[in-house]
C-alpha cells in the first residue's frame, strides 16, 4: 500500500473526520484522520467501538500529515473491531431475481441465462413497482403464488421482513489493501460492492463506509441454508477504508443518494465495471437499521451491509457460465464521499491465517495498558 493516504480518500477528505484502524508493531491502534492530519486515538480510545460508544473521536497523538502516510511498519486493517457485522440481502430488485435465478438454477450457472428472460418479464416490473410490506406487495405476493412463481426470496424482497444475517464474525474482517478470499471448491461467485453503515448499541447511525460481501453463488443457489457456507469464510468479508462519521456536511441523506462504483481487473487482462445506485434500494437503510435492532442487543454496536444491486451476468470464459472470479483479480470499489476499498482475490483456503480473535486482541491491549480505555 502506498504511504500516502489521500488516494483512499474521497475528494472532500479533508472537510470530514474519518475514524479507522492501523496494525502498528505493537498491535491494533485506532486512528482519526480529521483537517488534513492523522491521529493515534488509542491512548483516549483503545477500540473503534468505543470511541464511537463514547464520541470520543478528539484528541490523540499526531502522527503526520495524510499526505506523508502511516508511519513505518504501519499498514490499514479493516476500520471495526468489537462490531457484530451484519448485512441485509435481497434489497434491490434486480438482486432478488438473480437469487430467484440461483435457486431455480440449483446453483448450476450453465442454467442461468434461460431462467433470468424468463422471470424478468413474469417478475421484474412488478417487483420495482411496490413497497415491500405494503397492501400492493400482499397482492403481487398472492398472483406470484398462484402462477407457482413464489420464492423464499421474494418473500424478504416485498415482504414485510428484510433478510438480515450475520456475515462474519468479530474481528474477522478485512481492510482496503488486504486479501479477499473465495472458497476453492466454488465455480460461480462475485463481490458485491456495498454502503456498510455503522451503528451504536442504541441503534443509532453514526457513520458510513464501504463493502464488499463476497458471496459464492453456486452454494446459496443449491439452497438457501448454505447461507453462512456462502457468506462467512476467511477474507470474505472486507471493509474500509475508514468510517466517515456523520456530521453537519455528511449523513444519512448523502447514503440514501450514494452511487458505489466497482472495477474489477482480471491477471488475464479482463475488466468489468458495475454501479450500485442506493437511490434504487426498496428499503430504507434506516428501516434496515430498525430490523436489524429488532429485540437484539448489540453492546458494542454493529456494522451493517445495506445490499447491491450488482449481480454480473456478463460471460467471462463459458459461453453461459457467467461471471466468477479469478486468483488475483483486483476489485475496487469506490464512492465519491466514502472513498475507495481494493483488495486482490485468493482463495479462503490460501488466504493468510486470521489469528487475532477476540482474546488475542485483549491480550494485546492488556499487555499494553489499554483494556480500561476499550
Amino acid at each position: 500500500m502506498a504511504a500516502d493516504l489521500t488516494h483512499i480518500l474521497p475528494a472532500d477528505g479533508e472537510a470530514g473526520t474519518f475514524i479507522g484502524r492501523a496494525s502498528s508493531p505493537a498491535g491494533p491502534v485506532v486512528i482519526v484522520l480529521r483537517e488534513g492530519r492523522i491521529f493515534d486515538l488509542t491512548p483516549v480510545a483503545s477500540t473503534v467501538s468505543g470511541a464511537i460508544a463514547r464520541r470520543e473521536f478528539d484528541g490523540g497523538q499526531d502522527l503526520g500529515a495524510i499526505a506523508d502516510g502511516l508511519p513505518e511498519g504501519w499498514s490499514l486493517l479493516s476500520p471495526i473491531d468489537l462490531q457484530c457485522i451484519k448485512a441485509s440481502g435481497v434489497t434491490f430488485a434486480v438482486s432478488a431475481i438473480e437469487r430467484v435465478i440461483e435457486e431455480r438454477a440449483r446453483g448450476d450457472a450453465s442454467r442461468a441465462t434461460a431462467i433470468r428472460s424468463q422471470l424478468e418479464g413474469k417478475v421484474g416490473a412488478g417487483i420495482r413497482s411496490v413497497v415491500p410490506g405494503s397492501a400492493e406487495a400482499e397482492q403481487l405476493k398472492q398472483a406470484l403464488i398462484e402462477e407457482g412463481m413464489w420464492s423464499q426470496y421474494l418473500e424478504v424482497a416485498i415482504g414485510p421482513d428484510a433478510e438480515i444475517f450475520s456475515k462474519s464474525p468479530v474481528l474477522s474482517s478485512v481492510g482496503h489493501g488486504m486479501a479477499i478470499g473465495v472458497r476453492s471448491d466454488s465455480s460461480w461467485n462475485n463481490p458485491e460492492p456495498e454502503v456498510v453503515l455503522a451503528v451504536d448499541a442504541a441503534g443509532e447511525v453514526v457513520g458510513a463506509t464501504l463493502g464488499n460481501d463476497v458471496n459464492l453463488r453456486d452454494f446459496e443457489g443449491r439452497s438457501a441454508l448454505l447461507l453462512s457456507k456462502a457468506k462467512d469464510n476467511t477474507a470474505s468479508c472486507a471493509i474500509g477504508p475508514f468510517i466517515r462519521l456523520f456530521d453537519n456536511d455528511f449523513g444519512i441523506d448523502d447514503v440514501r443518494k450514494a452511487d458505489v462504483e466497482l472495477l474489477i481487473e482480471g491477471p488475464d487482462g479482463y475488466r468489468l465495471e458495475g454501479r450500485n445506485m442506493m437511490a434504487e434500494i426498496s428499503r430504507d437503510p434506516l428501516d434496515l437499521v430498525a430490523q436489524c435492532l429488532s429485540e437484539h442487543h448489540y453492546p458494542d454496536g454493529f456494522v451493517l451491509f445495506c445490499g447491491t444491486l450488482f449481480a454480473p451476468t456478463q460471460d467471462r470464459d463459458v459461453e453461459g457460465a457467467g461471471f466468477t472470479h479469478k486468483v488475483g483479480d483486483t476489485v475496487t470499489i469506490r464512492s465519491e464521499r466514502l472513498g475507495t476499498l481494493s483488495n486482490t482475490v485468493t482463495t479462503s483456503r490460501d488466504a493468510p491465517e486470521w489469528t487475532m480473535g477476540i482474546a488475542a486482541f485483549m491480550k494485546n491491549l492488556a499487555s499494553r495498558d489499554l483494556v480500561s480505555r476499550a
